[in-house]
């Protein structure tokens, strides 16, 4: 067997599923909940790599089952750049380049592969970590809790979890590029988080409505694109155990208990953006669906340093979204983005 037929062989897709559902299957042994997601998995996972569904799909499949296995000096979870530190050759550093393009944009991230000197630096266009590190010190000890990441993208935050302690972490996301992405990482990653780390390609919703199997729940740049704010509030909430916590990271805009900001049309040249809440409006709704404790531990103006056109996501970003003769503005006219974080409890 030559040595690309070798690449061809790896089984990283099917041995990351196959340790998922073994999570899942032992969850389900105090949690029966969870055998209704087992009943769910093969179709779940069936779809994301349909070419019907995806036509991408078997391109990014074979992307990833021809990434060649490497000599793994350790994996750092806890760095800002998810590390797996190896002394990769100029042939491997080629080759693994090679594919994890062909898996473009990466948006969230960073993540490095190799050493400084030889390593892939996957530069994403989401500085990722900067938004790891303004909510890391707000949230519970993560320690030997089971962790839910909506909407995860290519799964960076996940890891960051699994680095911080987390006993399991599932994230959930319909991509079917960041899923890929995921399986590109998990690649390289193998069995260093003792398979703590999972991806279920479905959005929130495709989850039971109140399955209260996390203790917290991550909700990171997603509820301004829900055309109902609501009910993904209760959807986080019916995942979460009585007195577990949400973290919830959203766009915001200035205002009052009162103000929400419905753009007409586009919103920094995305059309699914929907609800743009106060920091004071969206405390108010976190209360008015049913959770306590609530707090904003976070406030942040997007800057185009933290989010920007790169080697690896070549489309427009955020600079090209910004009205050129004053930067606190959008293209449309709307405030420039701003973030908040808020931390609360079921």
């Amino acid at each position: 067997m030559n040595k690309i037929e070798t690449f061809m062989t790896n089984n990283t897709i099917a041995n990351a599923e196959r340790e998922l559902y073994l999570t899942l299957l032992t969850i389900a042994e105090t949690q029966p909940v969870a055998y209704e997601w087992l009943a769910l998995l093969p179709k779940w996972l069936t779809a994301i790599k349909d070419k019907r569904n995806y036509a991408h799909a078997p391109a990014y499949q074979s992307s990833i089952a021809r990434l060649p296995t490497i000599a793994t000096d350790s994996v750092d979870l806890n760095s800002s750049a998810i590390t797996i530190n190896s002394q990769l050759s100029d042939s491997e550093r080629k080759q693994i380049t090679a594919l994890l393009k062909q898996l473009m944009p990466w948006r969230k991230g960073p993540f490095q592969i190799g050493d400084n000197a030889s390593g892939i630096k996957i530069d994403t266009e989401w500085h990722s970590d900067w938004k790891w590190d303004r909510v890391a010190p707000h949230l519970s000890p993560l320690k030997g809790r089971r962790v839910l990441d909506v909407g995860g993208g290519s799964g960076y935050h996940g890891w960051r979890m699994a680095g911080a302690g987390a006993d399991t972490v599932i994230v959930v996301d319909p991509s079917c590029l960041f899923y890929h992405q995921f399986m590109a990482i998990r690649h390289f990653v193998g069995n260093a988080d003792n398979y703590r780390t999972h991806y279920i390609p479905v959005p929130l919703e495709a989850l039971l409505e109140h399955s209260q199997l996390f203790d917290t729940v991550f909700s990171m740049g997603v509820l301004y694109h829900r055309q109902s704010p609501f009910e993904h509030l209760q959807q986080l909430k019916g995942q979460l155990i009585k007195g577990g916590e949400l973290v919830l990271e959203t766009l915001v805009i200035d205002g009052d208990a009162n103000t929400v900001l419905v753009p007409h049309d586009r919103y920094a040249q995305m059309n699914n953006v929907y609800f743009l809440p106060s920091v004071a409006a969206l405390i108010g709704w976190l209360k008015k669906v049913g959770f306590t404790e609530v707090r904003c531990v976070d406030v942040d103006v997007t800057t185009t340093e933290e989010q920007r056109a790169t080697e690896w996501m070549t489309y427009q970003s955020l600079a090209d979204f910004l009205d050129p003769n004053d930067s606190t503005n959008t293209i449309e006219g709307y405030p420039a983005p701003k973030r908040a974080t808020f931390i609360a409890k079921k």
